[in-house]
């Protein structure tokens, strides 16, 4: 096999492309359908009326993206009809041009009390249901005044269990959006690699990978660069580092293409690994493929964090969550959020469906000497588990 060409980062920025440009967003359609649906949900459990802060179901379910504020802005999803978007008064022209679903704006002044305006729509909505039901997203200080306006009118509750069953099934235009996101970031990851020399600094890394991500077209959400013994510690270190011969290399990244996540992590050795540096790579990298083929249509999640977890523990780590081994979760889902449903956790016994998507990192930390985290996601296809990308080959050549 022929040594890899190495390249500078700002040569390979000169051969990057945008690539989000040619992947289309969600069509409205798509939006219309999974208000449809949330409503016969909230039909069946009594829901009068979900309230969607500013958050990413917000922008899941009407494709509106606001940022959040000490201003009350979002809408309300009742049990039928339009959704009703709220919205301070002098925010009313910029609400209008982002409105893809059809909907009543609801304004407020500077001087009144939205949780009040809420509130009262939602009660006097025609609307069938006895529930009022919370994005669990919705800030403290929003939800308080809103509940104690409502008071015994309605019942109160969290909408994470209706808003989860959507979100955590991706549909197929959701999995070429993240497929798109997490091609592009494994370039950038092959570009930190082969742009590596001895006394690069973590922040020249992570410079880089910002502006990667948006020469790609995406928004840079996070990077992450650790070196030797700091690669044990799973959000790495508060100070920069510089690279050394020999270095274990731990790269962990992400941008999000219309609002879909990619996250991938790899670690490899910059120079030659030593007996203990390969024994640790390839013991992490026996977890990571021992949950793949765990994660079968019908396993509970929870299975999938035990098949990984068991090949650290059979080999003397851990047990448990106990470090040297593995301190956390082996997965999280990833879409709209960076992490989602469904996690991939002792005790969660969601059954894994098609369309779910989530990550397989069980990363194997040995604190004072280094430690190997593989990162890669996982959508289940009709058939079982399926890898948006090639996974990593090897502690010398990450990339093939």
């Amino acid at each position: 096999m022929s040594a890899p060409v190495y390249k500078s980062f700002e040569q390979s920025l000169s051969e990057f492309e945008n690539i989000a440009a040619d992947i289309a967003p969600i069509s409205t359609q798509e939006l219309g359908a999974r208000i449809a649906k949330l409503q016969g949900l909230m039909l069946q459990a009594d829901v009068k009326a979900v309230y969607l802060d500013t958050s990413t179901s917000l922008t899941y379910f009407t494709g509106i993206t606001l940022g959040a504020s000490e201003r009350l802005h979002g809408a309300i999803i009742p049990s039928s009809g339009a959704p009703i978007y709220i919205s301070p008064a002098f925010e009313e022209p910029k609400t209008v041009t982002l409105i893809r679903i059809e909907g009543e704006i609801a304004c407020w002044e500077e001087h009144e009390d939205p949780a009040l305006l809420v509130a009262n729509l939602i009660c006097d909505l025609s609307a069938e249901g006895d529930t009022l039901a919370f994005d669990p997203a919705t800030p403290f200080a929003f939800f308080t005044p809103i509940a104690a306006h409502i008071g015994t009118r309605l019942k109160t509750i969290g909408a994470k269990e209706l808003i989860a069953a959507f979100r955590q099934i991706k549909s197929a235009t959701e999995i070429a959006i993240i497929q798109t996101a997490m091609t592009a970031s494994l370039r950038v990851h092959k570009a930190v690699w082969e742009g590596l020399y001895e006394g690069i600094s973590t922040t020249e890394i992570t410079d880089f990978i910002q502006a990667a991500h948006a020469k790609l077209g995406m928004r840079h959400v996070f990077a992450a660069a650790q070196f030797g013994e700091a690669t044990a510690y799973p959000h790495g270190v508060p100070y920069a580092q510089t690279l050394k011969k020999n270095d274990m290399v731990l790269i962990d990244l992400g941008g999000h293409i219309h609002r879909y996540n990619s996250d991938i992590t790899r670690t490899y050795i910059f120079g030659t690994p030593s007996e203990r540096q390969r024994e640790l790579w390839d013991m992490e990298k026996k977890a990571h493929r021992a949950g793949f083929e765990a994660a079968k249509i019908g396993t509970p999640c929870e299975e999938v964090d035990a098949a990984a977890r068991k090949v650290l523990t059979d080999a003397g780590y851990g047990p448990d969550y106990q470090v040297p081994g593995l301190p956390h979760r082996t997965g999280h889902g990833l879409g709209m959020d960076l992490h989602e449903d469904p996690f991939i956790v002792r005790g969660n016994k969601t059954l894994l469906e098609p369309g779910m998507v989530f990550s397989d990192e069980p990363m194997l930390c040995v604190y004072g000497e280094c430690g190997v985290r593989l990162e890669d996601i996982i959508y289940m296809s009709d058939t079982g588990p399926v890898f948006f990308t090639e996974p990593a080959h090897s502690i010398e050549k990450p990339f093939g």
